[in-house]
């Protein structure tokens, strides 16, 4: 058990953190993460369902007409700074140290949709070094650069169109029109120091785009609440101090990773939530197989759902006394439709199948993998319920076992472009409480520093790898063309952004 002062412990009291939730943090340096017990890859055919352009037209039809009464929401998590997209530009102008990325943006710069502006700053423009300084340095406020190097990519003008460019943000106004019903409703998570950036822009855009394509927005943000950071220890796994290397500086905490995010979509109260990350999003001229998929993904949820509902009103009407062809014809659905798996052996009773059933939906897109990093998809032995199950879950490469992470990964056809739709209700119509479906397991440990002393630093379960680690899970093949990140900035002159 680590010591707190009480200093200490008023400290963590003032952030929403309590000493249950940071020992248990302690142990999980101490003991670490165990790796993921995978089966195999999922692929076409075995875990990953495919649509023929045909049916899901046909899905997206259905959707159309069952979306009116529901309240569906968009979720995108904002937060991140772009820092990283214009990496190697930082090095290119504090070094000169060229790179391939360097001479796409310069070839390319006149591409890009915030040239404009960075050409209204009136520096030499034939000057390399000062033309990437002046993007990714200043403050666009004081016309000393555009400073795109500290916004997140939220903010940041992504598509050129002929009345000027548009941000990744409003990319996502615009998508949720289209399939988000009416009201159509998102939710931005941001970090603090941006917020009121973000609602500037909506003010300004978002009555434009109302007009245009027929719709009331509403629009809600939030932050990692900081409650949610975790510890950081020493190499010996006691508490870091700020300012003191063993007695009593301040604990540091550090932003526990994405998976915080739970508690920011546990909030959410809506029957349908879409999940894209910020900066997967096309201009609109190539829009139509993003909002095509996005329908269609979202019936295969509702069908499924509606499906489990009718079971689990049956079965508890029943009081888990029938048994004989109903039992059976549960079990099928929940091993081909639901995508559990019961050990060879293993006769489910009509109590374990209910346990299966009552839980959230997550309906995933999955592309073709192209080369593209990140997560993919995996049949893996469940956290909860019955030991031995299988059940489908987004894994990432840190969660598998080294000995066997290159034939898992390399017997894999797809890669997860964290494009989710989400069933949160429950059959009695009430919110599922999120943070029950959590695998605590699952959290990620690295090695980082702090004025020049090494720490080790814990990130929570992914917010979807282990944070819907025990959802009902189903994935479904998207084409390559709903998939368009931007890792770096010279990703914004790939045809999918032009």
């Amino acid at each position: 058990m680590a010591v707190f002062t009480q200093n200490d412990l008023e400290r963590m009291a003032a952030r929403g953190t309590d000493r249950e939730r940071v020992e248990e943090q302690l142990e999980n340096f101490r003991s670490g993460f165990p790796f993921l017990k995978i089966d195999r890859a999922a692929v076409a055919g075995d875990g990953i369902m495919k649509l023929d352009p045909e049916r899901a037209q046909v899905l997206a039809g259905l959707y159309g007409r069952a979306v009116a009464g529901l309240a569906v929401e968009k979720f995108v998590p904002a937060s991140g700074a772009a820092s990283r997209m214009f990496k190697e530009l930082y090095e290119y102008v504090a070094e000169g140290k060229g790179s391939a990325t360097v001479e796409r943006v310069l070839s390319g710069i006149e591409r890009f949709a915030f040239y404009e502006e960075l050409v209204a700053l009136g520096g030499d423009m034939k000057d390399p070094r000062a033309v990437v300084a002046a993007m990714v340095e200043g403050d666009a406020a004081a016309g000393t650069g555009l400073g795109l190097g500290s916004r997140p990519k939220g903010l940041i003008k992504f598509h050129r169109y002929g009345d000027g460019g548009r941000t990744a943000m409003e990319e996502h106004l615009v998508e949720v029109a289209l399939y988000g019903g009416n009201p159509a409703r998102i939710h931005f998570t941001v970090s603090p120091e941006h917020m009121e950036d973000f609602k500037r822009l909506v003010a300004e855009k978002s009555a434009g785009f109302a007009a245009k394509y027929g719709v009331e927005y509403e629009v809600s943000f939030s932050v990692q609440e900081p409650g949610t950071d975790t510890v950081a220890v020493n190499p010996d796994n006691t508490p870091f101090r700020v300012g003191d290397a063993g007695g009593e500086g301040e604990i540091l905490f550090r932003p526990g990773g994405h998976g915080a995010l739970i508690e920011n979509l546990n909030r959410i109260d809506a029957d349908l939530i879409f999940i894209k990350t910020v900066d997967n999003v096309v201009p609109d001229h190539l829009k139509e197989d993003t909002v095509l998929y996005k329908k269609a993904l979202g019936e295969v949820a509702l069908e499924l759902q509606q499906q489990v509902f009718l079971y689990l009103k049956k079965i508890d009407s029943a009081g888990f006394a029938a048994e004989g062809d109903f039992r059976k014809e549960v079990w099928r659905f929940v091993e081909r439709e639901l995508c559990y798996r019961f050990p060879e052996g293993f006769e489910p009773t009509l109590e374990d199948l209910r346990r299966v059933l009552d839980r959230p939906i997550r309906v995933c897109g999955m592309v073709r993998n192209e080369g593209e990093p990140g997560g993919g998809p995996f049949w893996a032995e469940t956290s909860m319920g019955v030991r031995g199950a299988l059940s489908l879950q987004i894994a990432e490469s840190s969660q598998i076992d080294p000995e066997h992470r290159t034939a898992l990964m390399g017997g894999g056809t797809h890669f997860n472009p964290v494009d989710l739709v989400c069933a949160v209700r429950d059959f009695r119509g009430r919110k599922f409480d999120l943070a029950r479906f959590v695998d605590k397991r699952t959290g990620f440990i690295s090695e980082k520093s702090k004025d020049g002393r090494p720490l080790r630093a814990q990130e929570l379960p992914g917010l979807w790898n282990g944070a819907m680690a025990d959802w009902t899970t189903v994935f479904v093949e998207v084409p390559i063309s709903t998939f368009a990140p931007v890792k770096t900035v010279a990703d914004l002159l790939r045809p999918q952004h032009q």
